[in-house]
């Protein structure tokens, strides 16, 4: 039974209270309109990879999953006349965690003893060696207290949204960008990376519940969190915590050497038996600038004797509407870096996302003007080969002298199809799944999608 009351909204669904008649219990109803999801075959293989593992997991630590189906509703009449296609939705049922994420918990309650954040800290790390644990291993790759679910009757908490978890079959390392920043290890940055990219974001979830402020709030936006990430420099919040032994904690996740989640589990913070210490939010002070940011100190302005070579490559990310937009810089010795920059389909624009780069990257050899044109070319690149969708999208300067008809993106080329991804079943282009009698099918394993 499905109640109307919804629990929360995200890309690719919505979540509702519901009510299990069978077991007795309330319930999360998760629900996403297919009709919208398979705009992107990528987001869906995302949902079936979400759902796959939530059925193979059992942990304490770890959401529960029940139950998953397609649903097929009769369209209503339009103008009077019937017709019109079927809506298909997708449902899955997990367990309710009604005291919402611990970063909302945590705002709710900004006084809570260390001992209270040990536990809290206890029950991840053992819900992370366990995912760890499997052979491939499973990776969350957006671990933070956003998703991570409490109850608070209980004081448990539990790790959820897997959507981004990676299986690793037969592979040594992961090969994609996709998190939050501000929780992203460096290696993430490289595209080559390990489980171990978790310990770095639990890391940044124990520097949240400390004190209860964002890793990286001093930044103002991602170029600066990239600066800092892979420079080895750490939040600024992380000399705000007084607790000297939670402070040594914390700084084992980013490491280095960075230390597996079982091996954190046997670290004497968890183990100590104190301590009704009560934490408060630090009073919130003007972020001062730190060397890492400086712009006028020449040491760390590369000397630049010729113009670099730079390449600006993108990636769409169509649940959120951001391409990933990555540079590559290659200096006269041959020497290259990596950097991206996420460029939001809505909001942003190619001369603002030059500005910024040449700003937070120190670009001495190359115009605004220069770089707002290469990204430009990029996404009309990608607006082509991506074809078009239902709603609109625009380039556009901050001067409006380049812009481009607002279309919608989609994956509907052969050459367009996301790269099949390890323990996830292959779909297609276009199309609905369906059983034989074309009303329900059980998701409790992934299905292929045929595409006429």
């Amino acid at each position: 039974m499905q109640f109307d009351e919804l629990l929360g909204k995200g890309a690719m669904k919505s979540v509702y209270r519901g009510f299990d008649e069978v077991r007795g219990v309330e319930v999360a109803w998760n629900q996403a309109n297919l009709a919208d999801v398979l705009r992107t075959p990528d987001a869906l293989q995302r949902m079936y990879s979400e759902v796959h593992l939530l059925s193979t997991l059992r942990h304490d630590a770890i959401i529960a999953f029940h139950a998953s189906w397609v649903s097929v509703s009769s369209p209503s009449p339009r103008g009077g006349c019937t017709g019109g296609t079927p809506r298909r939705t997708f449902n899955f049922i997990t367990e309710l965690f009604s005291s919402g994420t611990l970063r909302a918990y945590r705002l709710r309650y900004p006084r809570v003893s260390l001992r209270a954040v040990r536990g809290w800290a206890r029950q991840i790390l053992r819900g992370l060696a366990y995912l760890h644990a499997h052979d491939p291993p499973v990776i969350h790759r957006d671990l933070k207290c956003d998703n991570v679910f409490v109850n608070g009757h209980q004081g448990t908490v539990k790790i959820g949204d897997l959507g981004l978890a990676a299986v690793l079959r037969g592979a040594q390392a992961a090969h994609s960008v996709i998190g939050t920043p501000e929780f992203m290890a460096p290696e993430m940055y490289d595209e080559d990376y390990d489980e171990l990219v978790d310990v770095y974001s639990f890391g940044m979830c124990m520097l949240e519940m400390l004190t209860v402020e964002y890793p990286y709030a001093e930044c103002s936006n991602p170029a600066q969190i990239y600066k800092k990430v892979t420079s080895g420099k750490l939040p600024d919040a992380f000399y705000r915590v007084d607790d000297a032994d939670a402070r040594r904690f914390i700084g084992r996740g980013p490491g280095p050497p960075r230390p597996s989640a079982q091996e954190l589990l046997l670290d004497r913070f968890l183990s100590t038996q104190d301590t009704t210490m009560t934490l408060s939010p630090p009073p919130l002070l003007p972020a001062l600038p730190t060397s890492g940011d400086r712009k006028d100190n020449p040491e760390e302005a590369e000397p630049v004797a010729a113009r670099t070579d730079m390449t600006i490559t993108g990636k769409l990310n169509t649940d959120d509407d951001t391409i990933f937009l990555k540079v590559q810089i290659v200096d006269e010795a041959g020497h290259s870096r990596n950097i991206y920059f996420p460029f939001d389909i809505a909001g942003d624009t190619a001369t603002e996302v030059a500005r910024e780069m040449v700003k937070e990257l120190d670009i001495t050899d190359r115009d605004p003007s220069e770089i707002a044109a290469m990204i430009e070319q990029e996404i009309t690149r990608l607006v082509k080969y991506l074809g078009a969708m239902t709603t609109d999208y625009a380039v556009s300067s901050d001067d409006d002298e380049t812009s481009s008809t607002r279309s919608a993106l989609h994956y509907s080329s052969e050459e367009a199809q996301p790269e099949e991804k390890p323990g996830v079943s292959k779909t297609g282009q276009g199309g609905i799944p369906r059983g034989p009698r074309g009303d329900q099918v059980d998701l409790g394993q992934p299905i292929a999608v045929a595409h006429p």
